[in-house]
């Protein structure tokens, strides 16, 4: 029997409420000064709440594996990455609200500055303002809506983001990203992953080339790298495994596109980290499980940028009470990758995680960092787990078996 049937057969529904706050790449690697970001950050809360808690660490998809944010957090969310793939392209499409038909295939895209020469100077052309890059959106919309008679429909995202997706006949998802993954390298171009991939390939690769004639002697936006590409999977659904209310509660794109492919509902969370706290409180009564998600611990991390990281993390810490002024049966606090900013990258550190509730064995624990977890009571584990943990902290399990 799989866990995750398992988990069903056991699950009740006894009102208990949970709440997994994931800091997006929240693990980190020493710095100059032999710290993490986490470890250098001021967490007054965080570690208070350590001492009463079971901490431990987590492997997102298997050890010395790095994870993307899709597997990172369908992990999180109790399934089994290695059985459950979905492509980012998808979870953005989702995110933005697109119209995906059967057939279709989304892609991530990424605005960038490239040379003349196709070399990729900045994959994120700046982290361009999110109303600039709705107005480079725009103006691609009118001038491309067909490639070789496939249909081209455009989504404005965050920042420097943009969804694509291509609808026609022949199209499947077996193409690979078209993205060098770094600066100062050459353009990679869409290529097929299999024979039935290779007019999608076909069709990315003349997309991407157009988008530059169209967006010649802009700046920084003269290019886009395009991602994950992706059709609608079928999921088992969150409610449906485990008789729980879920619902997201998060700002972007990606993370509310992964939560409405899981079952959850998303809802309008603001777009500052104090409007995300408070829409907990303002749903409190209406769920049972709250997916609260940060992400900017991850794009600091991604930046290289050390302080910005540690000072997001210190203002997570501040706003904690807010949560914990709810009294959550359960309350998780963690990531869904390692994003240490001396590497400027996902990595695959195992991920540290702090477990609140009346039934923990606590007690070993002074601060809620890296080498805390490291040696705390929750061990270390696959993260497909941790949510069987919440729910039999909660009281949400019955017995297995006489």
């Amino acid at each position: 029997m799989k866990r995750m049937e398992l988990l069903r057969r056991l699950a009740r529904d006894n009102g208990k409420k949970m709440i997994l706050l994931v800091m997006d790449g929240i693990g980190g690697l020493p710095g100059p000064d032999g710290k993490t970001e986490l470890e250098a950050a001021r967490t007054p809360n965080l570690d208070a709440l350590a001492e009463k808690s079971e901490l431990g660490l987590l492997d997102m998809v298997d050890p010395g594996i790095t994870p993307g944010s899709g597997p990172g957090h369908l992990s999180l969310f109790g399934y089994d990455p290695l059985e459950f793939s979905i492509g980012r392209g998808i979870l953005e499409a989702m995110g933005v609200g697109a119209l995906v038909g059967p057939g279709d295939v989304c892609a991530r895209g990424n605005f960038c500055t490239r040379s003349e020469d196709d070399i990729i100077l900045d994959r994120r052309a700046g982290r361009i303002a999110t109303e600039k890059s709705a107005l480079v959106v725009e103006k691609l919309a009118a001038a491309i809506r067909e490639i070789d008679g496939v249909k081209v429909t455009f989504y404005p995202g965050k920042e420097h983001r943009f969804v694509v997706v291509f609808s026609g006949a022949g199209l499947t998802e077996q193409v690979a990203d078209a993205d060098p993954q770094q600066e100062g390298a050459p353009m990679r171009w869409a290529d097929s992953l299999g024979p039935d991939g290779e007019r999608m390939a076909a069709v990315a690769n003349a997309f991407i080339r157009k988008v530059s004639e169209v967006l010649k002697g802009d700046a920084p936006a003269n290019g886009c790298l395009l991602r994950g590409f992706s059709s609608a999977p079928d999921l088992p659904l969150m409610g449906d495994l485990y008789r729980m209310r879920p619902v997201a509660v998060a700002t972007y794109p990606m993370y509310r596109g992964l939560a409405k492919l899981v079952g959850m509902d998303v809802v309008d969370a603001g777009e500052t980290l104090d409007q995300l706290f408070d829409t907990v409180g303002r749903l409190w009564n209406d769920y049972d499980y709250f997916y609260v998600h940060v992400k900017y611990t991850d794009s600091r991390g991604e930046d290289g940028d050390f302080d910005g990281k540690r000072k997001v993390v210190e203002t997570v810490d501040a706003l904690l009470p807010k949560l914990l002024a709810l009294s959550p049966g359960v309350l998780v606090v963690t990531g869904d990758h390692s994003t240490p900013s001396v590497m400027s990258a996902h990595s695959w550190h195992p991920v540290p995680f702090l477990l609140s509730s009346p039934f923990v064995r606590s007690g070993d624990s002074a601060a809620f960092s890296e080498r805390e977890c490291r040696i705390g009571s929750g061990g270390r584990m696959e993260a497909r787990k941790l949510l069987g943990l919440m729910l039999a902290h909660a009281g949400r399990l019955e017995k297995y078996g006489a």
